[in-house]
């Protein structure tokens, strides 16, 4: 595989973010793989490396590249189809009109708060679930939500190389 295709083929897997793949393959982290580990989880090594390596500024362009949960407007713009899926997963896609407005209100808080878009690696979990989880964690103080929304974009990652590995 070449850098173009290794990007091709990762590039996505964080979201609007192919420059983690680039990085990957830019430090030579996909040569030190063996042809046995060529895994979602050696592949999610990687990458992940290249993050928490990453300046907080560029981990922040990680985040903010994040969409909010069921934000309606996000779905018909720049949505990436892995984040509509994982959404739609979660049924996040037919909430009711109040639920879309609980959301919109608490998307709108915890950007207030934090300077970045509430993520919650939301496959597995239902609307009651999420909504418990956003309420729960707007009251983090700011390292502590940057690291879990951090664990959060890995934890997407990962879910992600699962599916194209």
């Amino acid at each position: 595989m070449n850098k173009d295709e290794f990007v091709s083929c990762f590039g996505g897997v964080y979201e609007h973010s192919p420059w983690i793949a680039e990085m990957a393959w830019e430090k030579n982290l996909t040569k030190k793989a063996t042809p046995d580990q060529d895994t979602a989880e050696k592949t999610h090594q990687m990458l992940s490396a290249v993050v928490n390596e990453a300046s907080k500024e560029d981990k922040l362009a990680l985040l903010r590249a994040h969409p909010d949960l069921a934000d309606r407007l996000a779905i018909t713009k720049n949505m990436t189809q892995a984040s509509l899926s994982e959404q739609a997963s979660a049924d996040l896609t037919n909430c009711s009109p109040q639920e879309f407005k609980t959301f919109q209100t608490l998307n709108a808080q915890y950007k207030e708060i934090f300077g970045f878009p509430f993520i919650m690696a939301v496959r597995g979990y239902n609307r009651r679930e999420i909504l418990e989880n956003f309420k729960k964690r707007r009251h983090n103080d700011t390292n502590t939500e940057f690291a879990t929304a951090l664990e959060q974009v890995h934890r997407i990652a990962y879910l992600r190389l699962k599916e194209i590995t």
